[in-house]
């Protein structure tokens, strides 16, 4: 059986709760192995970096040493965590003396890192490990009539474009046609959404986040699917405050791709964490036989 090192990161263990659930659920259903590392650390995110580069990447460090202990590639559903991992994994291989110095703060723990651990995707794994077609060959319920903008925000596919193309991915719009559902034109299916931004200059990201959910419905979206745990709280817990900012009268679900692809695939609703989100996305009660409450 396929298998990975799961790395959830601080915001799957909390906040983003849904995206953990639908992960976990999703990845057992197609026969994928989760093995949670076991005491994992926060990735360091951006904080740690703008401090000291070295101690965010032996932070950051000591995760891959664990998931080499496992023996296995790290799966992070992140997008943050995510690019945190692949970029010290790459500082690791480029930088012999930084390289040093990491192992010299690992080996404090009793630890080491000195091969590469693959950092991987969920839809990267979904789409192209799995594949569309066992994941055609799984659907239960298709999600027909269903109008979905694909957001994969600024950072799984950026600066190198691993498993999707940099400036047009296409990852998610396949997974969603393979599910029935219909990806809408999203030219902005890359924008930035501020990030913590709207934590510290609010008013940007309430006009970063307009432009988002605008274009979404400009294009008859019903849904939003995102892969970001941040972009889907600013996507959704602020619509309120944009509507207010702007005028605007949105209230559009924010979904994860993964609750999408579990929906396709039979999973209860309360299994991906439907029922937590802000914005009811009761457009999907229409594939099950329960109201999503």
């Amino acid at each position: 059986m396929m298998e990975f090192a799961y790395y959830p990161g601080c915001s799957l263990e909390h906040t983003s709760s849904p995206y953990d659930k639908s992960v976990r659920a999703v990845f057992d259903k197609l026969g994928i192995g989760l093995k949670e590392i076991e005491d994992w650390n926060c990735c360091g995110a951006t904080m740690y970096m703008s401090v000291k580069k070295i101690v965010g990447y032996s932070i950051s460090a000591r995760n891959l040493a664990l998931a080499q202990k496992m023996g296995l590639d790290i799966c992070a559903p992140c997008s943050s965590c995510y690019t945190i991992l692949k970029k010290t994994n790459r500082h690791i291989q480029w930088e012999p003396k930084e390289r040093d110095k990491i192992n010299e703060a690992l080996a404090a723990a009793d630890l080491s890192y000195d091969t590469e651990v693959r950092i991987r995707h969920p839809l990267d794994i979904i789409v192209n490990d799995i594949g569309l077609d066992k994941i055609k060959n799984r659907i239960l319920t298709t999600l027909d009539g269903l109008k979905v903008a694909p957001y994969y925000g600024c950072q799984i596919v950026r600066p190198h474009g691993e498993f999707d193309d940099v400036d047009e991915p296409t990852s998610m719009d396949q997974m969603l046609t393979a599910i029935g559902a219909t990806p809408v034109h999203y030219p902005y299916k890359l924008r930035c959404c501020g990030g913590v931004l709207m934590t510290t200059e609010e008013d940007l990201a309430l006009k970063l986040n307009h432009g988002l959910i605008a274009a979404a419905v400009d294009n008859k979206a019903d849904i939003i699917a995102t892969a970001c745990p941040l972009c889907q709280m600013n996507l959704e817990a602020y619509q309120d405050k944009i509507n207010k900012r702007f005028g605007k009268k949105y209230s559009i679900p924010v979904v994860y791709f993964t609750q999408l692809l579990g929906v396709a695939l039979g999973i209860p609703p309360k299994d991906m964490g439907l029922n937590r989100l802000i914005v009811n996305p009761k457009i999907l009660s229409g594939y099950y036989k329960e109201a999503l409450v």
